[in-house]
């Protein structure tokens, strides 16, 4: 029986993601409170091995 994966979170929809003003690391995640050149959640992937615990969804503006 195949059971549907759950959706991977993706930094760009997480309340905790922003772009940064340097340009060496532009890329930022507010939970984990750290900076880099690629995407946090490929950062948390090749460091944990599991995707990103912390995401949180932002919610839809009216």
């Amino acid at each position: 029986m195949n059971r549907p994966s759950s959706p991977v979170p993706h930094c760009r929809a997480c309340v905790h993601y922003y772009i940064t003003h340097d340009a060496r690391f532009p890329y930022g995640c507010r939970a984990m409170d750290f900076k880099s050149k690629r995407l946090p959640l490929q950062e948390v992937r090749e460091a944990t091995g599991r995707d990103c615990l912390t995401f949180s969804a932002k919610t839809a503006r009216p």
